[in-house]
């Protein structure tokens, strides 16, 4: 597909532009020098992985939204990326209980 039948296909669509990529840039930044600063914090100790899964969690679904289009397109395609999410999470907690 050329350029210009690209352009005409994605034309009716709202997607990212530079602006909204650098801002998820400067978020991603942010939220791993906090992860790094937490893992410093004696305090934290006790809830770091639940806090360092949080923080993973955020950035993957800050990723997954702008940069996989999601928060553009179809509520549908959320619904199945989701779904295949949450599949993947049970079939490693599953796997995890056999194994111990």
């Amino acid at each position: 597909m050329g350029e210009r039948a690209m352009d005409r296909a994605h034309a009716g669509h709202a997607h990212a532009g530079t602006r909204e990529y650098l801002k998820v840039g400067v978020m991603l930044f942010v939220l791993t020098v906090v992860e790094v600063a937490v893992i410093y914090l004696e305090a934290l100790r006790p809830v770091l992985a639940p806090v360092l899964v949080g923080l993973s969690a955020w950035k993957f679904l800050l990723v997954a939204s702008v940069f996989m289009h999601l928060k553009y397109d179809s509520r549908v395609y959320s619904g199945f990326f989701a779904v295949g999410v949450v599949l993947a999470i049970l079939i490693a907690l599953a796997v995890t209980a056999i194994l111990a």
